[in-house]
């Protein structure tokens, strides 16, 4: 019999979903000494690990697992993700906050609000360059749907090769980051946090980016504070948009907050619904009881 204990925010929607699937041979312990199998929120999971002898897999109810991949905490045990259910959320953020601010939203709001009647000149999405570093399943999905309205896509990733059925109109390695940032008209970092990506968008780099849109809906580490800053101050970035964040919440002290020219939200650019992760963790479980390899399992020294 299996033990599967549960750490996570939402742990009694995920009762309720196993109560309904009536997975065989699994039974909810909470006891971390007793459990072979655990579904967690990473960050709830790190304090317990040393509390668990029995441990074989981790099925994350997160995509992002940074919290796991300290190189001072165990790996003896198999860890696995969420992936292919944040393209679309991903891809709404992205696109109504470009659309909101190349048509102007927030200023007809205000001229509402001052009972003021006034045209804002502003530019069509056609024809506009999208640079999207990672081409996974999050920036394949993104470039597939602003595809549909006449965005050039750009992929940027570690090895330069397009993926499957690439959607990319072209894709760059890392190192030839400046030549893609070059090019865009909106910049979008869907990237894990991997030493390799550690502050990717720095002074340097986004230098080269010419009154482009940034949104950072990957991992906050990718992103240098002070090099934003920089190309904020230079023309380089029009607006940025940061959903994530090196530490969360931000202090009340970062520059951030009261920047004309960055907004700011919550990490709530692609949220795990319950639902969508009891899918994942089902279809892993049947995999893990017939002795197949789960889906999307997590390389420790890669980081993703």
């Amino acid at each position: 019999m299996n033990k599967l204990l549960i750490l996570s925010n939402q742990e009694q929607t995920y009762l309720s979903l196993i109560a309904q699937a009536e997975l065989n041979n699994l039974e909810i312990t909470n006891n971390p000494a007793q459990a072979n199998i655990v579904l967690a929120d990473p960050p709830r999971l790190v304090e317990h690990l040393d509390t668990l002898p029995h441990l074989q897999w981790v099925q994350s109810t997160f995509a992002g697992i940074d919290a796991l991949t300290d190189p001072k905490l165990r790996r003896d045990y198999q860890l696995t993700n969420i992936k292919g259910i944040f393209g679309q959320l991903i891809a709404e953020y992205v696109l109504g906050y470009t659309i909101s601010h190349y048509r102007n939203f927030d200023q007809y709001r205000h001229q509402q609000n001052n009972k003021h009647w006034e045209q804002q000149p502003y530019p069509t999405l056609l024809g506009k360059r999208m640079v999207i570093l990672g081409t996974g399943s999050i920036g394949s999905y993104l470039a597939n749907v602003v595809n549909t309205l006449g965005i050039q896509t750009i992929g940027v990733n570690r090895t330069g090769i397009p993926p499957v059925d690439s959607p990319f109109d072209v894709t760059f390695h890392n190192s030839e980051l400046p030549r893609a940032l070059e090019m865009a008209d909106i910049v979008v970092s869907t990237l894990p946090n991997t030493k390799d990506t550690n502050s990717i968008l720095n002074k340097k780099s986004l230098s080269h980016c010419k009154q482009a849109l940034l949104f950072n809906v990957g991992r906050g580490e990718a992103l240098d504070v002070d090099g934003l800053l920089y190309a904020l101050q230079n023309d380089c970035i029009e607006h940025a948009f940061l959903d994530v964040f090196i530490k969360e919440p931000i202090s009340q002290q970062s520059p951030f907050w009261d920047h004309p020219n960055i907004t700011v939200t919550p990490h709530v650019a692609a949220v795990s619904f319950p639902e969508q992760a009891f899918e994942i963790f089902a279809e892993n479980y049947q995999r893990w009881q017939q002795g197949f390899a789960l889906i999307n399992p997590i390389d420790f020294e890669k980081g993703y």
